[in-house]
């Protein structure tokens, strides 16, 4: 391959630049269309966008949705929490100017018993053993537990006599923690032996 002939016939001829634009004007026929240059395609439009772009507006928007979701959950529970214990200091702050120990002890067992309702169906109409248990699976201390107790006794007496400080501080602390979810125990259920 390194000795090839080339024909003489072929001879490189220098070109110089103002023949190159002068020969193909020059070889056409006068005749022919006149054609434009090239031209490049306009830029893309930013409407509508990519399909990438749809999908990542559409995952923004759902987390969007499900924040909103959450966030006014949270604050219904929130609201709810400070509505139980605003109707405790409503109750206490009723106390202290009628001084009605009874009227005291009956609105912070109903209370009890609405909250403990929303967790036990059953709740309303336990008494005894079956109530210290609903009560129970809230982790309160026993001191706690049964100045609770004491109230469902307390209520049936014509001049109950209580610590009514003592029993008011003792329901804000079991429904604070009664109020979140995550707090209540599973139930215990007794299995009989077979």
């Amino acid at each position: 391959m390194k000795g090839l002939p080339i024909p003489s016939s072929v001879s490189p001829s220098p070109v110089s630049p103002s023949s190159l634009s002068s020969s193909p004007v020059a070889a056409l026929p006068q005749d022919a269309p006149k054609l434009r240059d090239i031209h490049l395609p306009s830029p893309p439009s930013w409407w509508p966008p990519a399909p990438g772009w749809w999908l990542l507006a559409a995952i923004v928007l759902l987390g969007l949705v499900i924040t909103l979701l959450i966030w006014r959950r949270h604050r219904r529970v929130i609201a709810q929490r400070l509505r139980v214990l605003r109707e405790v200091d409503r109750l206490a702050e009723q106390h202290r100017h009628d001084h009605d120990q009874a009227a005291l002890a009956i609105g912070l067992h109903q209370l009890l018993r609405r909250v403990a309702r929303q967790h036990d169906q059953s709740a309303a109409r336990q008494t005894g053993a079956a109530w210290r248990q609903t009560l129970g699976r809230v982790p309160v201390d026993a001191s706690t537990l049964d100045r609770l107790l004491e109230l469902d006794q307390l209520m049936y007496r014509m001049q109950p006599s209580f610590d009514h400080a003592a029993a008011v501080n003792g329901v804000k602390a079991w429904l604070r923690v009664a109020l979140k979810q995550s707090a209540w125990k599973t139930p215990v259920t007794e299995q009989a032996d077979a």
